[in-house]
């Protein structure tokens, strides 16, 4: 993983803290911030996983978009937190916070957890990652495409060979859909995984290997799949 992302990666988790160890004695609604400080701690045992277990660098590309948000949904948590601290007399009685806003920084930190879950899902190694019973992140609703092709290249780099290789086939027939598609996959890093199936002599990946450069107006058409990664002449 590199270093920016291991930065956010601590900065998130900081924040977590931040939020967790709010002394309870010092807060006024103390049932919504203990439902926020619960979640929170959840959010916070994910990213520490994520800590331990997110160094391929397949996992970028999706940590780079769940942390961003991450990080915004923890800043608006313990900012909330930190306002319905009473530690005044003026704040003990003006202190007035609508109902609406814990509900929606809830469920924030709601999808926050399954957006980290679904990271560390997609990180396992020799699991089927087109499971009906995953949960999907809710980032998903912003590109549904994208996470597919995070999935599938996840699947190229960590499941067994049976999935490695529908992975391959799924994300070439993709690339022959729409020249967006391809975009997509080599942006997120489809093309390095792609090729290392080709070169570790897998059968599926050797039958796409010519079907990778068989249609010129596609972004994935070089004279060989060597040239994606630059390592044609």
């Amino acid at each position: 993983m590199g270093d920016n992302l291991k930065q956010k990666l601590a900065k998130s988790i900081e924040l977590a803290d931040k939020v967790t160890s709010t002394p309870n004695e010092q807060i006024s609604f103390k049932q919504e911030c203990g439902e926020l400080k619960y979640k929170t701690k959840k959010i916070c045992a994910l990213l520490q996983q994520a800590a331990t277990t997110s160094s391929e660098l397949y996992m970028q590309r999706p940590m780079q978009q769940i942390l961003k948000k991450t990080e915004h949904v923890l800043n608006k948590t313990l900012s909330l937190v930190l306002k319905c601290r009473t530690d005044t007399i003026r704040k003990r009685v003006f202190n007035i916070i609508p109902k609406a806003t814990f509900h929606r920084t809830s469920s924030q930190l709601e999808n926050t957890i399954g957006n980290v879950s679904w990271l560390l899902y997609i990180s396992r190694c020799n699991e089927d990652h087109d499971s009906e019973n995953h949960i999907l992140p809710s980032i998903i609703l912003n590109d549904p495409m994208v996470t597919l092709i995070w999935e599938l290249i996840a699947s190229l780099c960590t499941g067994s060979q049976e999935y490695r290789s529908d992975s391959a086939a799924s994300l070439v027939s993709l690339a022959h859909r729409s020249n967006h598609y391809g975009k997509m996959i080599i942006e997120e890093g489809g093309v390095g995984p792609l090729l290392k199936l080709v070169d570790e002599g897998n059968t599926e990946g050797q039958k796409q290997e010519p079907y990778l450069s068989s249609k010129p107006e596609t972004p994935l058409s070089y004279s060989s799949p060597a040239h994606l990664c630059g390592r044609g002449s």
